[in-house]
């Protein structure tokens, strides 16, 4: 039997930011068995951490979502280093994953991520995605991690959308980001909401692995390498992300968590 956490990432109040249901794990598991543990928890990822003994990592780290296996994910790489904190192990976290060794480091009274940057790059996006994103972008290109990225004017177009979300799964690798700037008197710099319907999650509440391209995107376009940054969904979300000029190609996202529960999974 393994223990389990649901822990609320990229918040610090319950039953906002979003969920990832966290298990570290003493063995090797099955995928097939992951994959039905992801099902059964029905949340945008489950991940699925390991020690392991290697000199560039600590822990083997991998995230499913109720149908499939993605490459990266920063909402549930947070969650997963807030459950080893409160249970006693000690940061630094160095996390092998399908996206390389990614890092979790605790300062300034948040958990920060250092992922690599994805900044989004221009190519034809179809008129069918667009119509069933519907609003009147400004910009459209593609990021690396398989996301589309779509600009919109304002915050208010992007809090306004109601998108086909069948139609939006037929025209998607992985999801599309949709972003614009702030309003204007805002605390933060930018908002975004992330569709994922192609890979079980109609509406991510948080996405951290989209803001390795809204980050570089965003500073590129405000003029400076630290931004705040709001996720827009119901649940809604608060990050910061920063371009560190030590470590170029990078990406830091910070952020805080909240665990809600936990368990025992008896199967």
């Amino acid at each position: 039997m393994n223990r389990f956490h649901v822990v609320d990432a990229f918040t610090d109040q319950p039953f906002r930011g979003n969920p990832a249901a966290v298990l570290v794990l003493d063995e090797p598991y099955d995928d097939t068995w992951a994959q039905r543990v992801a099902a059964e928890f029905n949340l945008s990822e489950t991940a699925f951490a390991r020690p392991v003994a290697t000199a560039d990592a600590d822990y083997e780290l991998r995230w499913f979502t109720p149908k499939t296996e993605v490459d990266l994910c920063g909402h549930a790489t947070l969650a997963t280093a807030h459950v080893l904190t409160e249970t006693g192990a000690a940061g630094p976290f160095r996390f092998t994953t399908h996206s390389g060794v990614l890092t979790v480091t605790a300062h300034d009274g948040l958990l920060w991520l250092d992922f690599p940057a994805n900044p989004p790059h221009g190519r034809q996006v179809s008129e069918e995605l667009l119509a069933a994103l519907g609003g009147a972008p400004v910009w459209a290109g593609f990021s690396d991690v398989g996301d589309h990225f779509v600009v919109y004017p304002d915050e208010a177009a992007v809090r306004a959308l109601t998108p086909d979300l069948a139609a939006v799964a037929r025209h998607t690798v992985r999801g599309v980001v949709t972003t614009a700037p702030a309003a204007p008197g805002g605390s933060h710099d930018f908002v975004s909401r992330f569709f994922g319907p192609a890979v079980g999650v109609p509406e991510d509440p948080v996405t951290g692995s989209a803001h390795t391209a809204l980050a570089p995107y965003w500073a590129d376009r405000l003029g400076r390498t630290r931004l705040e940054a709001v996720q827009c969904s119901a649940r809604g979300g608060r990050l910061v992300v920063e371009l560190p000029a030590d470590t170029p190609g990078r990406v830091r996202i910070g952020g805080t968590a909240v665990t809600v529960s936990e368990g025992t999974l008896r199967v």
